[in-house]
């Protein structure tokens, strides 16, 4: 168990595959509280978080930044605390010299639904503001951009080998968000 004064280096642990040979995301770390380090292909340090459920966080990311989201290394702590995971969170930002690129401004696109409406195509948009649309209306293309979007990101975790179960709440769709389930 990590204690406040026995923080592991990034360095130090070991690089896990985000997606294994058999498709699937790292089950080591389902139900796992901890803080995470998300590497591109490269290995280049993208992002770090901490969470109640490591493997739920990083299944978001995934279908978030599935470009940037190779690599994983994580240290797992047995009870909750915000402290002990700020600490190791901050000294591995620290470790890597500057602040990873998700973890400033764009942390957002990290951590937050995917926004449909700001990836509308032209017609997709000139549909939406249509004077003759209703709500009802806009409510379906932003509903049907959703689903372009979803169906987008799955081709992508597709060619990747990804076999975990992915599933967005179409209760958001509507509102032209994605976000998992």
């Amino acid at each position: 168990m990590t204690t406040e004064t026995n923080i592991p280096s990034l360095a130090s642990l070991e690089y896990i595959p985000y997606i294994d040979t058999n498709g699937q995301l790292p089950e080591q770390l389902q139900g796992k509280i901890g803080v995470y380090a998300i590497f591109d292909q490269e290995k280049v340090l993208q992002f770090v978080g901490y969470s109640r459920d490591v493997y739920l966080s990083l299944k978001q990311h995934l279908v978030r930044q599935p470009q940037h989201c190779y690599w994983v290394k994580a240290q797992t702590i047995e009870r909750p605390s915000r402290t002990v995971l700020e600490n190791i969170e901050h000294s591995w930002i620290a470790e890597n010299g500057s602040i990873p690129v998700a973890n400033g401004d764009n942390k957002d696109k990290w951590t937050q639904p995917i926004d449909a409406k700001a990836v509308m195509t032209a017609e997709e948009q000139a549909n939406y503001d249509n004077p003759a649309n209703d709500e009802i209306g806009q409510t379906k293309i932003i509903k049907n951009v959703a689903r372009r979007v979803e169906s987008e990101i799955m081709a992508v975790l597709e060619l990747r080998g990804l076999q975990t179960q992915i599933r967005f709440n179409p209760k958001l769709k509507e509102n032209g968000l994605l976000d998992l389930k």
